[in-house]
């Protein structure tokens, strides 16, 4: 799982083609959110460090990854994680740390531009668990938000 050239200088840029997308957050309606259990994420902080986290849940505007060690708050960071469906790669705004739980963190971010291609793959992932949910049909593996 590889991040793109989302935070890269126009000179070094090479378009492909594809729009960026810009999350809007809707005060009166609250965006879907799909609970996982298992996802492995890689956040790439903004001096180039990469850390592993788990990515707990999920929306078309943001999620809440459990953390070893808490960001601060305000941080921008590239937020990377594979679904069934391919890879969700973005950046996104670290919000304040809501909780710790046993050596690590639960925290919330925002993302704040997705690629077309990323935000319809998450699209497509949040949907397909609320029919299962609606229906009925819990998968037993979580873990890919499936």
């Amino acid at each position: 799982m590889g991040f793109g050239n989302l935070a890269c200088p126009r000179s070094r840029c090479h378009s492909d083609g594809r729009m960026t997308h810009y999350p809007q957050i809707n005060a009166l309606h609250r965006a879907p959110r799909i609970q996982l259990t298992t996802t492995p994420a890689v956040i790439k902080l903004g001096d180039g460090v990469r850390a592993k986290a788990r990515l707990q849940a999920v929306s078309s505007t943001g999620g809440l990854l459990q953390l070893t060690k808490a960001l601060s708050g305000g941080d921008f960071v590239e937020v990377a994680f594979e679904t069934n469906s391919g890879d969700v790669q973005g950046m996104a705004e670290m919000l304040d740390p809501v909780r710790s739980v046993q050596g690590s963190v639960l925290q919330p971010f925002r993302f704040v531009a997705l690629d077309d291609e990323a935000h319809q793959i998450l699209d497509r992932m949040i949907e397909s668990e609320r029919d299962r949910d609606f229906l009925g049909l819990h998968s037993s593996d979580r873990s890919r938000g499936f």
